[in-house]
């Protein structure tokens, strides 16, 4: 199967540069020096314990942040936010050292906004824990904390009006800001998912906002390792489109 798409519409980059990264994450893909400076005009405001994008020698610059890998989870990294912690142990009133998703919904409900439960297991897909995959530990709820943090920052760019929610325009612009030019076509089947029926102009709250990048980022990434070269094209046997598409489809509703 051959699939052709150009990420960025600059011709010497194809991939995101600058997209927040899951945990163990390396790129080879763009140089620091390549990606867009995010805040250079712009205040933005962080939960605590996240830290803000800063000019870094990150394969995906700005928000880039590299986390460590996820092979040891028991204990928290080294200079993680008090709040961090205290947020973790909060929930975690067995504890176990681990969260489920209800855990982990209502340890982000207190410094982010109430997140679904959809969107919640796809973070858990996304950052589980090697050894218990229906949970996270220390490590991945720190690496968890920050890049929302950073998907934060970039949905308060966007939101021009401050009101919380942006539209399908404004989700086209945040996803060209870190790198991903996508189609019309793939932008409107993302964002029809969260119409409503009752004919309003459809608009994502920063739950949906999460769910759409991190949808973007996941299945940008499995591609880009089939793309060697780097041209936006890859050949793909039937088996390997399934097991790249499948997760992102049924691993967390």
């Amino acid at each position: 199967m051959a699939y052709s798409n150009r990420y960025n519409n600059n011709n010497s980059q194809f991939y995101a540069p600058s997209a927040p990264s899951f945990p163990g994450e390396q790129s080879p893909y763009t140089s620091a020096s390549a990606a867009p400076n995010y805040h250079a005009h712009h205040s933005q405001s962080y939960p605590h314990g996240t830290t803000t994008p800063s000019s870094s020698n990150s394969a995906y610059g700005s928000y880039g942040q590299q986390y460590p890998s996820s092979s040891s989870s028991s204990e928290f990294p080294a200079g993680t936010h008090p709040d961090v912690i205290r947020s973790f142990q909060m929930v975690d009133r067995d504890r176990s050292g681990f969260i489920d998703e209800n855990e982990l919904q209502q340890a982000l409900s207190s410094t982010y906004n109430r997140f679904s439960l959809r969107t919640i297991r796809l973070l858990i897909f996304l950052f589980k824990n090697p050894n218990a995959p229906l949970t996270i530990g220390p490590k991945e709820f720190a690496a968890l904390w920050t890049c929302l943090g950073q998907w934060q920052a970039i949905f308060q760019r966007y939101d021009k009006d401050r009101s919380g929610k942006i539209d399908s325009f404004e989700l086209r612009d945040a996803l060209y800001g870190i790198g991903y030019t996508i189609p019309a076509s793939i932008l409107q089947l993302l964002v029809s998912k969260y119409d409503d029926g009752s004919g309003r102009r459809v608009e994502l709250n920063f739950d949906s906002f999460v769910e759409c990048g991190l949808i973007v980022k996941g299945l940008t990434d499995k591609f880009k390792e089939k793309d060697r070269r780097y041209t936006g094209s890859a050949t793909l046997s039937y088996d390997t489109f399934m097991s790249m598409v499948i997760p992102f489809l049924v691993s967390y509703n």
